[in-house]
């Protein structure tokens, strides 16, 4: 984006009393360390490196907020507290002013120290020694972040072509028939219309004199196109991510818990690839379609919400207790009821998931929990037409899947077990997002 040195005067005196620093760490786990929370093969090589990248914001005469965006699948529970701890205190702030998400790749580690505490040897779900170890290097970095002048920021959108469509394909009975998943193959149901998606990418851009200091973007789409080889990879999203050269590029995934690539993704490995340049062009047009953000103040609010839990039959104390004990299950079902009973006990004792945003003029970074449907994205966009709202999804991966109201009436994968909420959560979760948005 060209910008006249009248129009950077004009960021100089909108983006006055803040400055932007940015870090990255190598996230990368060990070979034989367990990936997607043991749900696919440990990893047996690297493909490419898993990284965590993010911005200090330094408003003037405020505490620092830290927006950080992990090549993990998930970090939730226990696990975030510890993260959100140890980068609050490099960071010179507190938790509550630290957005932590994970891009959700399959191909890589989660961490969920509550989860991990209740299981016997044996059962993989995550490397806790490595995760803790990575939190510090990640709070390390954030320490040694040097910040710069913000002269402006600016903010666009784009749409992105041929990556994202819903998974979940309705029967004439209005019950979910077939799921398109991340993958879609050997099913004329794959070539069904993308249906509820948000097409666009969303961009942010954060200058220092007349270049990009740091760029955050924002897409709702599982971020795989392939996975459980034992290949570690960040996958398409983080290609597209790195190839952005002309600035320090932040991705979060967006509300993506029922949208993936299904319809244009077979699973073949060249379309990894592809998807990636798709991807990658979305990116470039956004920062191309950037235009000045007038910003008179920063401003962080935070909600916090108590998700309501999954009730009734699978969903109690006893039963998960029963599965972790039961050495005859899959070690798959095992390790996911621990992680079931851990949000369970934490929400049972009071715990509230904070709900933030960042606001900044006419733009509104969202950051969300779980695996968040695509719905409660557009409905934060229309809360603030003709601005920008950006949604951040898979904060505390604690609830998993969140969907909407609707969504469990309609069965599929996403609200099986899978989801630890109950249907009222719709209500939750809209009522905060006004509030935040007001």
């Amino acid at each position: 984006m060209a910008i006249s040195r009248r129009g950077f005067l004009g960021l100089a005196l909108a983006g006055r009393g803040l400055r932007v620093a940015t870090f990255a760490a190598d996230v990368t786990p060990p070979l034989g360390a367990p990936l997607c929370y043991g749900l696919v093969p440990a990893g047996a090589s690297v493909t490419d490196k898993l990284w965590a990248r993010g911005v200090v914001l330094l408003p003037a005469g405020e505490r620092p907020i830290v927006l950080c965006a992990v090549d993990w699948l998930g970090i939730g529970n226990a696990s975030r507290d510890r993260w959100r701890a140890v980068i609050a205190k490099a960071g010179g702030t507190v938790p509550e002013r630290v957005a932590l998400h994970t891009v959700h790749q399959h191909d890589a580690p989660g961490d969920d120290l509550s989860a991990h505490a209740l299981l016997p040897p044996g059962v993989p779900l995550c490397d806790n020694d490595f995760s803790r170890g990575t939190a510090l290097r990640v709070a390390a970095a954030v320490k040694k972040a040097r910040a710069v002048t913000v002269t402006g920021v600016t903010s666009g959108a784009a749409a992105v072509e041929g990556v994202a469509s819903n998974r979940r394909i309705l029967g004439a009975d209005g019950k979910v028939a077939f799921g398109r998943m991340t993958a879609c193959r050997n099913s004329p149901l794959c070539a069904e219309p993308e249906g509820v998606i948000d097409p666009l990418l969303r961009s942010v851009s954060f200058w220092g004199e007349a270049k990009r200091a740091a760029t955050l973007s924002y897409y709702a789409t599982h971020p795989m196109s392939y996975y459980g080889k034992g290949a570690i990879s960040s996958d398409f999203v983080g290609m597209a991510r790195d190839s952005q050269t002309d600035t320090f590029q932040v991705h979060f995934t967006g509300a993506a818990g029922n949208i993936g690539a299904g319809k244009y993704n077979d699973g073949a490995p060249a379309l990894r690839a592809v998807l990636a340049e798709r991807m990658a062009s979305g990116m470039a047009r956004a920062k191309a379609a950037e235009t000045p953000v007038a910003m008179e103040t920063v401003r962080w609010i935070s909600e916090p919400v108590r998700l309501p839990l999954r009730e009734g039959n699978g969903f109690g104390e006893a039963e998960m207790m029963a599965a972790i004990a039961d050495a005859s299950l899959d070690v798959k079902q095992r390790a996911n009821n621990a992680r079931y009973l851990a949000y369970y006990r934490l929400v049972r004792a009071g715990r509230r998931v904070e709900l933030t945003a960042l606001r900044m003029g006419s733009v509104s970074l969202l950051h969300m929990p779980g695996e968040l449907f695509v719905e409660y994205q557009l409905a934060a966009a229309k809360e603030r037409a003709g601005e920008l709202v950006a949604t951040a999804a898979y904060g505390d991966y604690g609830p998993m899947y969140i969907g909407t109201k609707r969504a469990y009436d309609e069965g599929g994968y996403e609200t099986t077990a899978v989801s630890r909420v109950a249907p009222t959560v719709e209500d939750v979760l809209l009522t905060a997002i006004r509030k935040l948005l007001a």
